[in-house]
């Protein structure tokens, strides 16, 4: 991969006056790159081609709080483990690069503004020989729900480079029905209800699944983290029938190859999975991916090889930083083919 400079998108694709199917799309498929616009992704799907759409929601998983010394601090709620349990992490309120330092088993975190809300962070997550960047925590909130909760005081979650805050409608794709996403799916970002219609008409057939995707913000090389997921049943019915199966997504790939077994065929599944797709596990329902572009020690990008192979994706990056696309969950897309 080359050592090109990396462009980074610091807002939504409408506040830089573009629909949200007006962002870039480098297509790469065999050893061809074309450079195109997203609303013309039908051009290069057709009948037969299933297009599967994960429906999770972005929670508003960003709250402030206050450490016992009344330092401030951002917790992100990265995964619901129960009720009252879930991951989150404590990051700098100045937008300061990673996770905050010095946390101790049994810290309260408290949220200002409410009686008695508060983390509790009770281990190290996702064991105790793990760095403490993730905790268990314990929440207490004057709410029935801690959802309630972060709809009231939460905002989005987002890093240094998204410059602004953006209401949460702006970390919502077309597909989003069920809350539970630290981060919102963003490769469904671009879709818009025209597009999917101009699919539907071309004989693309859409299909769902649900993936709660956690943080994204992995230390270099840290594998990604258990995550819920379910594949209904017509779901897998589709996948088996399809003449090509396109992830839109990781997490979209994650979960499909997740729900299948050891005979090589998907059914219908769900639960928590820590699938870590690459070189020792290829894919083997998903045929392609449409993907946004992730920094280059992401472990996202095993998991676009094992889909593609290693040779696309290097192609397919190297043409991407050449051409000046613009990174994260905000930026430009990709579809990549075998």
């Amino acid at each position: 991969m080359t050592t090109a400079t990396v462009h980074e998108a610091t807002e939504p694709a409408e506040a830089r006056g573009l629909a949200r199917d007006g962002v870039r799309l480098l297509v790469h498929a065999g050893e061809r790159v074309e450079h195109t616009i997203f609303r013309d992704l039908g051009r290069h799907l057709g009948p037969g081609d299933l297009l599967v759409v994960n429906t999770s929601a972005t929670l508003p998983a960003a709250v402030d709080g206050y450490r016992a010394d009344g330092s401030p601090v951002t917790v992100h709620f990265a995964t619901r483990l129960d009720e009252e349990t879930w991951i989150v992490e404590l990051r700098h309120t100045d937008g300061t690069p990673g996770p905050v330092a010095g946390v101790r088993r049994f810290e309260a975190v408290r949220f200002p503004g409410t009686r008695c809300g508060m983390a509790l962070l009770l281990d190290p997550y996702p064991h105790e020989h793990t760095p403490q960047r993730l905790w268990k925590a314990r929440i207490t909130v004057p709410h029935a729900r801690v959802e309630t909760f972060l709809a009231d005081r939460g905002r989005p979650i987002s890093y240094a480079h998204v410059r602004e805050r953006w209401p949460l409608t702006a970390y919502q794709t077309i597909f989003a029905r069920d809350e539970g996403s630290a981060e919102m799916p963003s490769a469904g970002r671009p879709f818009t209800h025209e597009l999917v219609v101009d699919l539907i008409t071309r004989g693309v057939t859409v299909a769902p699944i649900v993936l709660h995707t956690g943080v994204s913000s992995q230390e270099v090389g840290e594998p990604p983290l258990r995550e819920w997921f379910a594949v209904p049943e017509s779901t897998a019915h589709l996948v088996r029938r399809a003449r090509r199966v396109i992830a839109v997504g990781t997490t979209v790939t994650r979960a499909l190859e997740s729900a299948v077994g050891p005979d090589g065929e998907i059914a219908a599944a769900s639960g928590w999975t820590d699938l870590m797709l690459g070189p020792d596990r290829p894919a083997r329902v998903v045929d392609g991916v449409i993907s946004g572009l992730h920094a280059p020690e992401a472990t996202h990008l095993l998991l676009l090889e094992a889909v593609v192979g290693r040779a696309a994706v290097r192609r397919a990056y190297d043409a991407a930083l050449a051409e000046d696309y613009l990174w994260h969950e905000f930026g430009d897309s990709s579809l990549l083919l075998p």
